[in-house]
């Protein structure tokens, strides 16, 4: 864990950041307010950075690598709610305005960079950042507004389906996945998929 300051790569973090979806809102001075409360780590495959049920929150912004959400109920089976890669946000915002407990987990399904900062820090600095916040809770309901629409399509379209959805909607992601999370994040078995592919109906 370290700060953007201290870091050997800073001026790489600093352009990433700068790309950020929401980030890239800030002139150089509101960044410069900003940089002193994130703190950049790195990942490997399957590290958790969120556990689900907890109320001690951050906010993320992904610099390398891909993050995915996954709800995980009482018999331990898992549902994958969205991947996340570089330039994307990941959040838990609406639960801490909720006051309820994170309804997922976040985990890296690739080697990955975040930066990251509390959740109450972050709220404090949209305060008084209005074009930010803006952007910021736009994100969050577009991301909220694809999970609801991804969860309809797995019981709307067919397998092909699903995967044509996906290749349409997350083109930058389909090869880079391991086969193994799309499947799961489409309601199929590894097999299934690999069967689609050599059928050529993907």
């Amino acid at each position: 864990m370290t700060l953007i300051a201290n870091h050997p790569e800073r001026n790489i973090i600093r352009v990433q950041l700068k790309q950020n979806v929401v980030l890239k809102e800030l002139r150089d001075s509101e960044m410069a307010a900003l940089e002193p409360y994130l703190t950049i780590t790195n990942h490997q495959k399957g590290d958790l950075l969120l556990n689900q049920g907890v109320y001690e929150m951050e906010q993320y912004f992904i610099l390398d690598g891909i993050l995915k959400r996954q709800v995980t109920n009482h018999e331990a089976k898992e549902m994958i709610l969205r991947f996340s890669s570089e330039r994307d946000i990941e959040t838990s915002y609406a639960a801490w305005r909720l006051k309820t407990p994170t309804p997922y987990s976040i985990v890296c399904v690739t080697k990955a960079r975040v930066a990251s900062m509390p959740l109450t820090q972050w709220v404090d600095f949209l305060q008084s950042h209005s074009l930010v916040k803006e952007a910021f809770e736009f994100e969050v309901m577009s991301l909220m507004s694809g999970i609801m629409a991804h969860t309809i399509t797995l019981h709307l379209l067919d397998a092909p389906g699903r995967v044509h959805r996906f290749m349409r909607k997350q083109p930058e992601l389909f090869e880079r996945l391991p086969k193994k999370e799309l499947a799961a994040y489409l309601n199929l078995s590894p097999e299934t998929l690999s069967r689609l592919k050599h059928q050529g109906k993907i």
